[in-house]
């Protein structure tokens, strides 16, 4: 199978193929979600997969660079998005604040890249703590898909620096908010030497995202891999592919998150012209940077198709301040996202 190269067969793919795929990967994991005995947990689990569905979706196109081996890509990419998503829930309506409670949760994301790892209890920081062997499936899932892999091992000390920050960043963003700024510049800090000119919140930003890890795995299924494919891989999602994806994520939530006083990354700029101007950066950054991979018409596609995503969100007309910004963005991505813009549009008045 080739890896789409125009918004047309990207399209049609997704549609055909990624999606009808996830949508089948994910309600196994709502039928084992729904026999949860915790109550709480059952219902973030659920929750996580019925609100953020569309990361599995978008995260699974990821899958096309697997080839005819698709389905086990997206197998992977199901299951360990939804460990994000689930874990993300059940931190944000966290009680305890508790960062050591933060970082056991997300133990499993870790040991989710890592296929000989033995599981651990991962809720020992809380009081209820039977899950049904959810998460612990989940984590299982992933490691026998990596398992299959030949050349894992290759690619296996860079997909733990990507999830590392990932880890980290959950944590520090959760613990008690006069404890999160400077908990996130105090570890930006730590990590500012060898990174691009940018601002805590924009390393905050883009350690935020799993695409590095769904890119790198996807290009497994495809051996031989290289030492210097993964870095190359790595270089150009982190940080520019993946702050450019949160940082979108971010920019449409701002008046969700200010009414709602959630910490957002956007809402630390100077003022919207600075914000259009970064925003601008990322993401020529990103088309950039993704130029020296393989099948680089396929990520010059995603990086179009993450601006068309998010700005075709209801939020952003919703915003009137963040409108404008909005029209510039779509028009750096050039035509091709604008018609991707127009697709996500109908697509979502389809299926609300």
């Amino acid at each position: 199978m080739q890896v789409p190269t125009n918004l047309i067969s990207l399209t049609t793919k997704m549609i055909l193929r990624t999606q009808p795929v996830t949508h089948q990967y994910l309600q196994q994991w709502k039928q084992q979600a729904q026999n949860i005995p915790n109550p709480e947990f059952r219902k973030q689990a659920l929750i996580s997969i019925s609100t953020k569905a569309f990361h599995c979706e978008g995260g699974a196109l990821y899958g096309l660079l697997a080839r005819d081996q698709y389905k086990e890509a997206i197998k992977f990419i199901v299951a360990y998005q939804t460990i994000s998503d689930y874990l993300d829930n059940l931190c944000d309506r966290s009680t305890s604040l508790n960062p050591d409670d933060f970082r056991a949760l997300h133990e499993s994301m870790l040991h989710a890249l890592t296929p000989d790892a033995p599981l651990s209890s991962y809720y020992r920081f809380r009081q209820d703590q039977e899950d049904g062997g959810y998460l612990a499936a989940l984590v299982t899932t992933c490691q026998e898909v990596l398992r299959a892999l030949p050349d894992y091992e290759i690619a296996a000390p860079a997909l733990r620096q990507l999830v590392s920050v990932y880890v980290d960043l959950q944590v520090h963003k959760h613990v008690k908010t006069d404890e999160r700024l400077p908990r996130l510049k105090a570890w930006f800090d730590q990590h500012r030497e060898g990174l691009p000119a940018m601002s805590w919140y924009e390393f905050a930003a883009s350690s935020g995202s799993t695409l590095g890890i769904f890119c790198t795995v996807a290009y497994l299924f495809n051996p031989p891999a290289s030492a210097e494919l993964i870095a190359k891989i790595k270089k150009a999602y982190f940080p520019w592919v993946q702050g450019l994806h949160i940082l979108l994520d971010y920019f449409i939530d701002q008046e969700e998150d200010r009414k709602g006083l959630d910490l957002n990354f956007c809402s630390y700029y100077p003022d919207d012209n600075i914000l259009a101007q970064r925003l601008s950066y990322f993401y020529q950054q990103a088309q950039l940077s993704v130029s020296g991979l393989p099948d680089s018409s396929f990520h010059h596609l995603i990086n179009r198709g993450l601006l068309s995503i998010y700005l075709a969100d209801d939020k952003v007309s919703q915003q009137k301040n963040i409108r404008k910004v909005s029209r510039k963005l779509l028009r750096l991505g050039g035509i091709e996202t604008i018609v991707f813009y127009l697709h996500c549009r109908i697509y979502r008045r389809l299926t609300d």
